[in-house]
């Protein structure tokens, strides 16, 4: 959801495709099902649903640069035009693949609902990462201008009403899933360019900081940068979990909020 309550996650300033970039009418027919095609033509067993599922697959496993039509029609064993009498284009098949993987957080488990909002924040805020490693192309794509289906819906129906006993106003509702949601792409973006980095260059993160610790260490003596000097040998460490850290402090400010409002109404 954006800060004008348009979209079921945080708004990405990617430079990759946008979402909503083709015919939003089409993609919206698609999404709730009223974009019903002809049954004349593709082959038997060809569905709107088998091209997004192989869409997103590829996605998953190479980018979403190597989904294409003429990709998906040789995974799906068809010819690419079949593939047009079910979605226009990729602009639309985006649109539907997002809606897809948006509900998945969750789908996971629908009949255990959290015991109150702090186990509602905590577990929008794991499965939100959870899903974002295994889709790492979301954070490749702006989603500022989402087309909503039933999926994205149906999440963010589900992850407001765990925040409801906030006692919070609405427009501070949406505030939280965003505040969430952007510390957690924040996070995700980081591990992603980390790792990605590794790949582009073949050089891993150990000793792309071993080249520079003579330098490092030189600047920490010349006393220039005292603060820095001063700091514990682990303050880099990987073993600080800084997901954990982050998220606790993100759920112990919301209680001070929680806890003056309720103050308030007393």
């Amino acid at each position: 959801m954006t800060n004008d309550g348009t979209t079921a996650g945080a708004a990405s300033k990617a430079d990759g495709p946008a979402t909503g970039s083709g015919d939003i009418a089409r993609s919206l027919e698609l999404l709730w099902g009223t974009g019903e095609r002809s049954g004349r033509g593709p082959k038997p067993g060809l569905s709107l649903d088998r091209i997004v599922t192989a869409a997103v697959a590829v996605a998953d496993a190479e980018g979403l640069t190597a989904v294409s039509m003429r990709r998906l029609s040789t995974e799906l064993g068809t010819g690419t035009m079949s593939l047009y009498r079910y979605v226009p284009g990729k602009a639309e098949l985006l649109d539907l693949m997002l809606d897809r993987v948006q509900g998945e957080p969750f789908a996971a488990r629908p009949d255990e609902p959290p015991a109150d909002w702090r186990g509602a924040i905590d577990r929008m805020a794991r499965g939100h990462l959870e899903n974002l490693r295994r889709h790492p192309w979301l954070l490749k794509i702006n989603q500022a201008r989402t087309v909503l289906g039933p999926s994205a819906l149906r999440g963010l129906e589900l992850a407001l009403t765990g925040l409801r006993g906030m006692g919070l106003r609405d427009p501070e509702l949406i505030g939280v899933i965003i505040a969430v949601n952007s510390f957690v792409e924040g996070l995700a973006r980081t591990r992603a360019d980390a790792a990605e980095a590794v790949a582009q260059t073949g050089l891993s993160d150990e000793a792309f900081w071993d080249n520079q610790r003579p330098y490092l260490e030189r600047a920490m003596l010349s006393g220039a940068y005292p603060v820095m000097a001063g700091m514990a040998e682990d303050t880099f460490s990987s073993d600080f979990d800084q997901f954990e850290f982050g998220l606790q402090r993100l759920i112990a400010g919301f209680d001070v909020l929680v806890r003056e409002r309720a103050a308030s109404r007393t």
